[in-house]
């Protein structure tokens, strides 16, 4: 059976389709999941709710073309809910790291990394980006996966470039670095 086929039996209910189908977009959904979740468990752990939601919503899926995109999109919903709680429960951590990582970077101790500054983007041009550049997927792919026009995700990409560019900390001064 191909992927289609697996989507469509699980949709009707065949657990053993929905299993062999989540599988097949494993690794695609712990990178996702870890480019947002920053460490191993936590990626797990959102991989583990995205497929309980699957499993509790998949009759709700009218195409299975188009699962994997589903499947996806829970993810990175599961994965910004989660996000958004632990700033509600830590912001007095995430100010201190924020005052550490600034004190660093301003006594040239320390230069911020890549991470770090991806972290300070809006939420949807950090999206954009991580699935762009770690997820190698198209413009196009993304506007699907996100539902908006792709002149919206090519403006949003452009933006975020332009603000990594504009934050850019790495080697010497005056050297730019090339992100397309």
């Amino acid at each position: 059976m191909d992927r289609d086929e697996y989507a469509a039996d699980a949709i009707k209910g065949d657990d053993e389709a929905l299993i062999a189908r989540i599988q097949m977009d494993q690794s695609r959904l712990y990178g996702i999941a870890y480019s947002y979740m920053r460490n191993e468990a936590d990626a797990l752990e959102a991989i583990q709710e995205t497929t309980f939601r699957v499993w509790n919503k998949r009759r709700t899926l009218r195409d299975p073309k188009v699962f994997t995109t589903w499947m996806t999109r829970i993810l990175i919903r599961v994965c910004l809910d989660e996000q958004k709680k632990r700033r509600r429960e830590q912001p007095l951590n995430n100010e201190l790291m924020e005052r550490d990582t600034l004190a660093a970077t301003e006594n040239g101790v320390d230069r911020m990394d890549l991470a770090v500054q991806l972290q300070k983007l809006p939420a949807k041009y950090r999206m954009v980006i991580v699935l762009k550049y770690y997820r190698d997927m198209t413009i196009t792919e993304i506007a699907e996966l996100l539902e908006k026009p792709d002149g919206t995700i090519r403006t949003w990409l452009h933006q975020a470039l332009k603000q990594l560019r504009s934050n850019e900390s790495y080697g010497k001064e005056g050297m730019t670095v090339e992100w397309e």
